[in-house]
């Protein structure tokens, strides 16, 4: 008994000399930056209130912050730790154009378990090597390659759409598991280059993923969590280490196929040495099979965990984001009848049959396309906030930022300041018109980030959405059942996206 309670009271001294020596580290951080704009009290700020918020309830308390603030920069308390929000566009451009202050914030650090030291988490030299190994993966010829296996995805989710719609004898569906498995799917079969069918069994992946994001983000308005061996004594870090078991497992799986396949593939060319199988095979070679490839012929390879935390980056930042751009798209277009009905027109004016697939030709024409998806992705950016570390001072208009502090850079806050985007909750794909555009500061639009840690995959990203959304479209006409987007709930987490169904009429054009 002695020795039990001996135990319990060393675990509770250790937790709370942790938690002084952050508070103290917090103190010394507050000491440099107490000069700024502040809101609310130090060390209590709005972490009590924010983790019970829903998604809408975070992006309010975010637009009320930065309106009350107008100078553009203000110092919060976010559980306990002092964090600078920035929301001028002439403030987050040195943020983001630093090719010094490229460490991201604490949140990262929590996402380390399911991305490992991926392009996302790594910092320093190791990201700078990171991402010159990775960017030949993203070039635009590598991307067009994937234009047939995504439309040959897509045509699998109009026929399991179509199926749905004739068993509900013309109700309203609910889009969502649809929109999360065809971008899973494509990923898969592009990307990975490993075909998992998808969205032809029943599997529990997307709902796996979405809740190792809200996990991680609970986490993050806990400090006391962030003590790795408490959290996962408790409830949440039991369920999150079972999530994220699953998700490895089928993130192992995507690597063990794809090393089965090219020890095939290799086989056979050894065998029967044949240039058309080899020149095939290249062709179809997406960013895992390209990775391999330069993995196998550098002096400086990737370890197996480091490949495995490429392989993981690119699953979860892919799929999530991916997914919830284009159901806002969707959604936003069925609230917009006008906006959905000029779509109809262009897509009608460069592919007169409805079951032609995508090319890059066509998809390059659709301008009006381009500003619809670049509209949603401004009244709901997919991932909501950014965050970065600052490794040396930055001067912010009359402010000097200290080094060892965090700024965060409220994407969809900054996307809906009045100052910036007049009537900023209606959606107008015309804003995005050269003539519109001419004269907005280039980070007043930063769905993707910028600088030189701006998402390396969006072209990826823009590519998926795009073919999808036009075989949709080509197809039916869309009407969304709840008429405005401030009724539908929310999570925002790491990324914004509906914390519901998103029911959505279909009508054959």
């Amino acid at each position: 008994m002695d020795i039990i309670f001996l135990t319990l009271c060393t675990l509770c001294m250790v937790v709370i000399l942790q938690i002084l020596r952050m508070m103290h580290r917090q103190y010394v951080t507050w000491s440099k930056v107490r000069h700024l704009p502040q809101n609310g009290y130090p060390f209590i700020g709005s972490s009590l209130a924010l983790i019970k918020m829903l998604g809408q309830e975070r992006l309010q308390w975010c637009l009320s912050l930065m309106n009350s603030f107008k100078e553009g920069i203000v110092l919060e308390w976010i559980a306990g730790m002092p964090v600078i929000f920035i929301f001028k566009p002439e403030f987050v451009q040195p943020i983001l154009t630093s090719t010094a202050n490229i460490d991201k914030g604490i949140f990262y650090r929590l996402m380390k378990p399911m991305l490992g030291e991926g392009l996302i988490t790594s910092t320093g030299t190791q990201w700078v090597h990171d991402r010159k190994f990775i960017a030949p993966t993203f070039h635009t010829s590598i991307l067009n390659k994937y234009i047939m296996t995504t439309s040959e995805k897509t045509t699998i989710l109009i026929k399991c759409l179509e199926r749905e719609i004739e068993r509900n004898s013309g109700n309203a569906i609910d889009i969502v598991p649809f929109v999360g498995k065809v971008i899973l799917d494509i990923t898969c079969d592009t990307a990975m280059g490993v075909n998992l069918r998808i969205q032809e069994a029943e599997n529990e992946i997307e709902s796996v993923i979405d809740r190792m994001f809200q996990l991680t983000f609970e986490r993050l308005l806990q400090p006391w969590f962030w003590i790795d061996w408490l959290y996962y004594l408790s409830s949440s870090g039991r369920e999150y280490k079972s999530v994220l078991n699953k998700f490895q497992k089928f993130s192992n799986e995507i690597m063990r196929k794809k090393k089965a396949l090219r020890q095939s593939q290799s086989n056979h060319v050894s065998i029967n040495n044949e240039d058309e199988f080899d020149i095939g095979a290249r062709k179809k070679k997406g960013f895992l099979d390209l990775l391999l490839d330069e993995n196998e012929k550098t002096d400086n390879p990737l370890s197996d965990d480091q490949l495995q935390a490429q392989v993981h980056t690119f699953l979860l930042a892919a799929y999530d984001t991916t997914a919830a751009a284009t159901l806002w798209t969707i959604f936003l277009l069925g609230n917009n009848l006008e906006h959905q009905e000029k779509l109809h027109e262009e897509l009608e004016k460069y592919s007169q049959d409805t079951e032609t697939l995508a090319d890059g030709t066509k998809l390059s024409q659709l301008k009006y396309l381009d500003r619809v998806i670049k509209e949603a992705l401004r009244l709901f950016s997919a991932v909501p906030v950014i965050t970065r570390y600052l490794t040396e001072d930055v001067k912010i208009g009359d402010y000097i930022l200290p080094q060892n502090v965090e700024v965060a850079l409220p994407i969809a806050a900054i996307h809906q300041n009045p100052e910036l985007w007049p009537e900023p909750t209606k959606f107008d794909p015309d804003r995005f018109l050269p003539e519109n555009s001419r004269h907005r500061s280039s980070y007043a639009y930063i769905p993707f980030s910028g600088g030189p840690r701006n998402c390396i995959g969006q072209k990826f990203a823009l590519l998926s959405m795009k073919i999808v959304l036009t075989a949709i479209f080509r197809k039916w006409r869309v009407k969304s059942v709840k008429t405005r987007f401030d009724t539908i709930r929310t999570t925002i987490s790491i990324t914004y996206r509906p914390d519901e169904e998103v029911f959505v009429y279909f009508t054959p054009k």
